[in-house]
């Protein structure tokens, strides 16, 4: 006669295999995530599970960097026992720390750092735990410009921080209008709108010397200057034919050529390539988004269905998407799509003026504050839609433009 039995778990066993099997969930989850081709996931744009991680040892300084970093770009932070990844401090005085891969039971990232502030020193590591993790260079050490606004509205200045809103410096002492910071790719060079002279000009500005100069100052409106991916050309709105439109020029000013003839044209944004630049462009009352070959051509109209009054394209590093503002009455909403028209866009969260960063799944935007007419800067990790607010410069702040 056969015996049968039914196997009991202690309390604590229990635990300890039901922690197991979430942490082999997570797991599972982040396998899937990664094994799906970045082509395929604009339908899980804001929808991607985070990479569960846990953080111990460190001071709150540097705890709080390494939150903020690794939060916008998609880990999220667990108790230990479900965490896929194991971020320990060690050490004092400078940053030194461990990452061990929970599930492979194994270290695949120790790291120490000296010569530079606690904070720069934690945003190294970020960048390098992300380098470890997905394979992707980190955004912790870049930095981005944008507009302060001491009133809310009317005049500004241009600033420059780190991208999580320290160490910001202000650029300008114009006291008036200022508008639309871009950077020169790869270098330490600014360019942006003031109304400094009494007319809306294009500044070129080096942030070595402090050095500045006009490089569109024509009749009527000189604007939103954005440069080519090699820094050779600047895209810009001008008004000096007599309606808003794209002209292109060579870094200096020189070599002015337009390249839309549309009623009101705005936003210029370059392709990766140099090839093509995005705009909005107004077609029956209503606002679109186009895309024109650099030297001048047939528009072509982009996907942007479901997405009204769409504006504020920003094109991403790797050339696979476009981020956009899209307004319906007085709310306004960032959306991302497939550069190439091949779904419509999906909204992720209210707000304004996207700028990517150089990893193409961060975006830097401003959103009114809760309860205020003030904008605040934020940072957005695309597939996770996990956002946090930068330091906030006393103020207003808007149109941030991530250095790449």
């Amino acid at each position: 006669m056969k015996k049968y039995f039914t196997p009991t778990l202690s309390l604590n066993c229990f635990n300890k295999l039901a922690a197991a099997l979430l942490l082999l969930a997570a797991a599972l989850d982040f396998s899937r995530a990664q094994e799906i081709n970045v082509d395929n996931q604009i339908s899980i744009l804001g929808g991607t599970k985070p990479i569960h991680v846990t953080l111990d040892g460190f001071p709150p300084e540097v705890a709080s960097v390494l939150r903020f970093d690794l939060y916008v770009q998609g880990f999220d932070f667990v108790p230990a026992e479900t965490a896929q990844y194991l971020i320990h401090g060690v050490g004092s005085g400078n940053v030194a720390g461990t990452v061990t891969d929970n599930l492979a039971h194994k270290m695949i990232l120790s790291r120490s750092y000296n010569g530079a502030s606690l904070r720069r020193q934690a945003h190294a590591f970020a960048d390098d735990i992300v380098q470890a993790v997905l394979n992707q260079k980190g955004i912790g050490q870049t930095k981005i410009a944008f507009k302060v606004q001491p009133n809310g509205i009317g005049p500004g200045e241009i600033y420059v921080s780190d991208f999580d809103g320290f160490n910001a410096q202000r650029i300008t002492a114009d006291d008036a209008i200022v508008a639309k910071p871009a950077w020169v790719p790869r270098e330490l060079a600014l360019y942006y709108t003031s109304y400094a002279p009494g007319n809306p000009d294009i500044y070129f500005h080096d942030l070595r010397n402090g050095q500045r100069r006009i490089i569109a100052g024509y009749s009527g409106l000189n604007t939103s200057a954005a440069v080519c991916p090699d820094g050779s050309r600047v895209a810009m709105v001008l008004s000096k034919s007599g309606s808003a439109n794209i002209w292109v020029c060579n870094a200096d000013g020189s070599g002015l050529r337009r390249v839309t003839t549309g009623v009101e044209d705005s936003s210029p944004a370059w392709s990766p390539d140099g090839q093509w630049i995005c705009f909005a462009m107004k077609k029956a009352e209503r606002r679109r988004l186009a895309k024109v070959p650099a030297e001048g051509g047939q528009v072509e109209y982009l996907n942007t269905s479901g997405a009204p009054n769409p504006t504020e394209p920003d094109w991403s590093p790797d050339g696979k998407w476009i981020a956009f503002t899209s307004q319906a009455g007085s709310e306004f909403d960032i959306c991302v799509a497939p550069a190439d028209g091949s779904l419509s866009p999906t909204a992720l969260v209210a707000g304004q003026n996207p700028s990517w960063s150089a990893n193409s799944r961060t975006l830097i935007f401003n959103r009114r504050s809760t309860g205020g007419y003030r904008q605040v800067l934020s940072v957005l990790d695309v597939f996770t839609k996990q956002y946090k607010d930068c330091l906030r410069a006393p103020g207003s702040s808007s149109q941030a433009a991530w250095a790449r």
